[in-house]
């Protein structure tokens, strides 16, 4: 059965400053004075172009466009940072460390090293510039998507990141390990609530973020899951899978044989991942999140459903329920 959202918890991380446990990312540093150009060739986006202080979101392919991971990648100024999936973590180590050959990189696991919390909500900054202490409510606001700054001093030294992937706009903040408990209480006494999973799964999945191994896996293509726009550069020079993601976007027109697409049900049941999604009489594809969304009092779930069937306004069924494709994001958020 899938828990609902608490109410607190979601008041906080929409309204307030919602705390947001990461520590299940993994993080790898990739340093070395060719480490842009090494990651330039593997992953979707372009990583060249990425300035100390900027980031992005990108995908590592393989030679068949599937997705290995989606990751974000941060450039700190003298060493790259990698956050992906804790479950994938080791595997793409092991992957990035065979293709270094003569270039000036080296590979560093630092998942044990760092604490990471999300700082999620309206009031994120105010409160993450509080507990940090050493730095400003507008330097934090300051900061673009995927951007980047260190904060040092007497209270925490911290890496702080500007992130939208919770579903609610905010940062993550890096601190070291021993360090970690001291910043979460400064976090909670400032004001920030814990938000439990079944909360921040509500607040993804309202706004449209598939996450890897429930919405995207090695089977996909990122056009199938919809990130293309904010995963992949069309202006780089070549990448691992590359050619596939070309051919589908100028052959193939970007059309694709299934879309991750919205749902809207009718009813009060919230439809387990893996759940069939039907067109009449005909398998139309299956959810694979859903949750009771508190903003819109109903079910919602990402699911894959055959091209045919993903205009907005589409009538389908999940489980007998009646369900409406609706254009994500379900809820926008203010950035």
């Amino acid at each position: 059965m899938i828990q609902p959202a608490s109410p607190g918890a979601y008041a906080a991380a929409t309204r307030g400053a919602g705390l947001i446990d990461r520590s299940h990312r993994g993080r790898i540093v990739v340093s070395g004075r060719d480490r842009a150009s090494y990651l330039q060739g593997l992953l979707t986006n372009d990583i060249a172009a990425l300035t100390a202080g900027h980031g992005c979101y990108a995908v590592y392919l393989t030679a068949q466009g599937r997705m290995i991971t989606d990751l974000l990648v941060y450039e700190l100024g003298d060493v790259i940072l990698l956050t992906l999936p804790g479950d994938v973590k080791d595997a793409v180590l092991a992957r990035l460390d065979q293709f270094i050959f003569s270039e000036d990189v080296a590979l560093g696991d630092v998942t044990e090293t760092f604490c990471q919390f999300a700082v999620v909500g309206p009031a994120a900054a105010g409160l993450l510039a509080g507990a940090l202490q050493n730095v400003g409510d507008d330097e934090l606001a300051a900061i673009p998507e995927h951007g980047s700054i260190r904060v040092s001093g007497d209270a925490q030294a911290a890496i702080v990141v500007r992130v939208s992937d919770t579903g609610e706009p905010g940062f993550d903040v890096f601190v070291d390990r021993a360090s970690g408990d001291r910043l979460k209480a400064a976090l909670v006494s400032g004001g920030a609530l814990e938000v439990d999973a079944a909360t921040a799964d509500a607040i993804r999945i309202e706004a449209g973020i598939p996450v890897f191994h429930r919405d995207m896996d090695e089977d996909t293509i990122p056009l199938e899951a919809g990130i293309e726009s904010r995963a992949i550069s069309l202006t780089k020079g070549c990448y691992v899978g590359q050619e596939v993601i070309i051919r589908v976007l100028h052959r193939g027109h970007g059309r694709v044989a299934r879309k991750l697409v919205g749902l809207v049900m009718e009813g009060t049941a919230v439809p387990a991942a893996g759940t069939g999604v039907r067109a009449d009489e005909r398998d139309a594809g299956k959810v694979t999140s859903a949750a009771l969304s508190p903003a819109l009092g109903r079910p919602i779930a990402l699911a894959y459903v055959q091209r045919d069937f993903v205009s907005p306004g589409t009538r389908l069924t999940v489980d007998g329920a009646p369900a409406t494709v609706t254009a994500l994001p379900f809820v926008p958020r203010q950035a």
